[in-house]
């Protein structure tokens, strides 16, 4: 038992180890920051990457080629790497879970040095940071990548619940199979579907499932006796005018309600019950019975960030959201999930950013100011049901950024081939190699060299 929950990190191994305790139910041309080093010879490496999941591993496999192998290592506790985009899928029936994840060994590049351990310290003016063994490793460079940390112990009653039947959510790997066995048993009565009051990865996620839910009725001949709700903290379901309006139709179409600046405080899960508050009328709150219940947790930066000197006042690593340099530390950089970039937090994002800061960081080392700029850009494949999926694509300002040449806000099977099977291929096989930054050249050629 010792050795599953320690291949469980983060808010992962809470809910792991409660769910075991319940039973199955279960830098321009700046001065570089100069600091004197708080390790000892060969605990320093020329690059530092904190965190193995997409965003190290990709930025791990571009510095191997930037200054050698043996000048990397990657800091992560967990012997598993997952897929997370495909999570989706899993919850509804329609893949596997063993095709989410690989042994983080296997994704690790060759020759890349693997720490095994927890980052519980962060000292950017002695370029240095702590692992939970007690280890001091300093760098020249550092890069963090630790994601974003999963908070199910802030919603009464979780994750304890989880032992219960009836609930389930996409965002664990403790529980995204309970969102299948909930669909398949249900008989009749609510099945809602919640956003919570703080950013998410995946904003996309939480009504992905609504929809594949209610394709699933519709096929298993239950939908008539299904009332589907999404409670959702945000005051739109999307925030891209052009795919809300899409989604908008659907939701029309399909007879969804959809309840808004509503969110989650509570589960009963003894009794079927979710209590959520509205966040127009402070103190108000509402009792919802249900029948099948997925849960999208609040989410935050992991721990070791929100009082770390690297971070802004939310505890999000704040980096130049045109370079991914940090503000303050000109050898420490950010990407991915952790950073407080303005933009959706998804793989796609990643990609994209990981060109960027790859060109930035190889600037930096030359002491010459970064001239590559991110746009935010970002992709979210909207899955509307078992063969269909609105590609959103868009950028900081929240505008559309088609990668094809036809109107991406329609639903398209092609598209759904693209999520199910594609885009996993491109992210094992390119992405974590350091050879994918996204569909910035793709978009150029398709559109005839124009954005």
């Amino acid at each position: 038992m010792t050795s599953l929950v320690s291949a469980v990190s983060g808010p992962h191994a809470r809910l792991f180890s409660c769910l075991l305790r319940l039973g199955p139910q279960q830098v321009g041309s700046r001065q570089l920051h100069k600091g004197t080093s708080c390790a000892a010879a060969k605990s320093y490496y020329e690059v530092l990457v904190l965190g193995g999941g997409s965003g190290g591993i990709t930025m791990a496999a571009r510095m191997k080629r930037r200054v050698g192998a043996e000048n990397v290592a990657i800091v992560e506790p967990s012997e598993r790497h997952f897929y997370q985009p495909l999570w989706t899928l899993v919850g509804a029936g329609a893949k596997q879970m063993s095709s989410s994840y690989r042994p983080t060994a296997s994704v690790i590049p060759s020759g890349v040095e693997w720490i095994k351990a927890k980052v519980v310290g962060l000292n950017p003016d002695k370029n240095c940071i702590q692992t939970d063994n007690g280890k001091e490793i300093s760098y020249k460079y550092l890069i963090i990548a630790l994601g974003i940390q999963l908070d199910y112990e802030k919603i009464k009653g979780l994750p304890e619940g989880f032992a219960h039947p009836k609930i389930g959510s996409n965002y664990s790997v403790m529980t995204v199979e309970k969102t299948w066995k909930a669909l398949q048993d249900f008989k009749e009565g609510n099945a809602i579907f919640t956003f919570p009051n703080t950013p998410v990865k995946c904003a996309g996620a939480p009504q992905k499932i609504m929809y594949l839910s209610e394709a699933y009725f519709r096929k298993t001949g239950k939908r008539s006796k299904a009332n589907i709700i999404f409670n959702t903290s945000l005051g739109a379901i999307f925030g891209v005018k052009k795919y809300a309006e899409a989604l908008q139709e659907i939701i029309e179409e399909r007879d969804l309600t959809i309840n808004y600046k509503q969110n989650l405080i509570e589960v009963r899960a003894d009794k079927q019950e979710a209590v959520f508050e509205n966040l127009d009328k402070p103190g108000d709150t509402q009792v919802f019975s249900y029948e099948m219940l997925h849960v999208t947790p609040p989410m935050s930066p992991p721990d070791v960030l929100k009082t770390s000197p690297v971070a802004d006042a939310a505890g999000w690593v704040d980096v130049d959201k045109e370079t991914l340099q940090h503000k303050k530390y000109p050898n420490v950089f950010g990407i991915g999930d952790c950073t407080n970039l303005p933009t959706s937090k998804t793989a796609a994002a990643v990609a994209a950013q990981s060109g960027i800061l790859d060109k930035t960081i190889s600037l930096v080392m030359k002491n010459q100011t970064p001239r590559k700029k991110y746009d935010g850009y970002t992709s979210c494949p909207l899955v509307t049901g078992y063969n269909t999926v609105i590609l959103a694509e868009f950028d900081y300002a929240a505008q559309p950024l088609e990668t094809f040449p036809f109107d991406q806000s329609k639903e398209r099977r092609s598209m759904y081939l693209m999520k199910a099977d594609m885009m996993p291929f491109l992210y094992w096989n390119l992405m974590l190699r350091g050879y994918w930054d996204g569909p910035a050249a793709v978009r150029k050629l398709l559109h005839l060299g124009m954005s």
